[in-house]
């Protein structure tokens, strides 16, 4: 057993994570997600998935290595995040029509007093997309739980025309430099020995 706790619901990150065949268990974190003013895009996302790791929720679990995540989707500095409604959704893809965006997901892992802190950022393009698709897209339901309004794993693929860095990254883990940080708390995810089947949601 890795002893290894995703600090998220995310079944995003818990799939990302089952690609490299790891062994873990899932327990929400809770905390105030919050921006504060003045407060950085990079600063945000390291604070939060630090506060994650860190949650009250996790208290009985300070023996295991915890791994929490945040990500944002970042357009003139501006953070973009999950759409309401129809509306929303439709404002928010129109203003990534044609454009270039960064999405940025902080990374924490804490054992103990053991901890890692960083974030990950990946520039991505949009090709400009007609009124008609972005409805067509909305209908979808898709983009509704969803920073930035679109998933690059699903029907949000056809509107990116290039990215340029972390593919994992925009999904909502950036598995390169996960897997690295995590050899520090020695996990390696290329033993097959830790290949085996996540434990219960608890």
């Amino acid at each position: 057993m890795t002893g290894l706790v995703l600090a998220s619901t995310s079944p995003r990150r818990a799939a990302l994570l089952r690609q490299l065949g790891l062994h873990f268990a899932v327990r929400a974190p809770a905390v105030n997600e919050a921006h504060l003013a003045g407060e950085s895009p990079v600063t945000f996302v390291r604070r939060l998935s630090l506060a994650k790791a860190n949650s009250d929720r996790l208290a009985d679990l300070r023996d295991r290595i915890v791994l929490a995540a945040d990500t944002v989707v970042l357009l003139d500095e501006k953070i973009l995040g999950k759409p309401g409604d129809p509306a929303a959704a439709m404002e928010m893809l129109a203003a990534l029509s044609g454009r270039v965006h960064r999405v940025m997901t902080g990374v924490a892992l804490v054992r103990g007093n053991e901890q890692t802190n960083f974030a990950v950022e990946t520039k991505v393009e949009f090709r400009t997309l007609s009124k008609e698709e972005i409805r067509k897209y909305c209908v979808s339901g898709e983009p509704f739980d969803k920073a930035g309004g679109y998933g690059i794993q699903g029907r949000g693929a056809v509107f990116v025309s290039r990215i340029d860095g972390s593919y994992s990254n925009v999904v909502g883990l950036p598995l390169m430099e996960t897997a690295q940080a995590l050899t520090g708390f020695g996990i390696d995810c290329l033993d097959v020995g830790q290949r085996v089947t996540d434990e219960p949601t608890f």
